[in-house]
């Protein structure tokens, strides 16, 4: 057995590995009601994605504008690996993920009739929890693009200017 696996305690990976199921499904279902948040995240989360690092309410802001870019989403888990010292206070976690994202009749009229209504991601998520009175929660959470198929979605002018200084690609709005 993996060195990194040995001293997990189950109970702990079971509660991540269901924390991040449960993120997941709050995004598809676009469950944000006020205060979602607490449920997932510490109050000083910080995030890295494509679109840029973001902290504490900015950064769950930017994963509700994220998820509000499409008319639907559909994100898969697997092999989530963590790392936790039984007992401890924080842990790390990654697993890999398969994001379809299904593109707003807006964005397929800007692109017009031939137009993909699917932007696919197969990703890597690398994460930093904290244990807290209420269980586990991120307090860092990253992900990295291994593979796309489709076009992003159409982004507003700023976000795309800003995305294209992030990745040097070339901007669209």
């Amino acid at each position: 057995m993996n060195e990194t696996h040995r001293t997990t305690h189950p109970r702990d990976h079971f509660e991540i590995s269901t924390l991040v199921s449960g993120f997941f499904r709050t995004m598809d279902e676009r469950r944000f009601d006020e205060g979602w948040a607490g449920a997932y995240f510490t109050d000083d989360l910080r995030t890295t994605t494509p679109l840029g690092i973001a902290e504490g309410a900015d950064a769950v802001r930017h994963i509700e504008e994220a998820t509000g870019r499409f008319a639907a989403t559909l994100h898969i888990s697997s092999d989530v690996l963590v790392r936790a010292e039984p007992g401890a206070r924080t842990a790390s976690a990654s697993w890999n993920a398969h994001m379809t994202h299904v593109h707003l009749d807006s964005t397929l009229q800007v692109r017009g009739e031939n137009a993909n209504p699917l932007f696919t991601v197969g990703g890597v998520y690398e994460a930093k929890l904290r244990r807290t009175p209420s269980g586990w929660r991120f307090s860092h959470m990253s992900v990295r693009a291994v593979w796309t198929t489709g076009e992003p979605p159409v982004l507003p002018a700023e976000t795309a200017t800003r995305v294209a200084k992030l990745t040097g690609a070339q901007a669209r709005s």
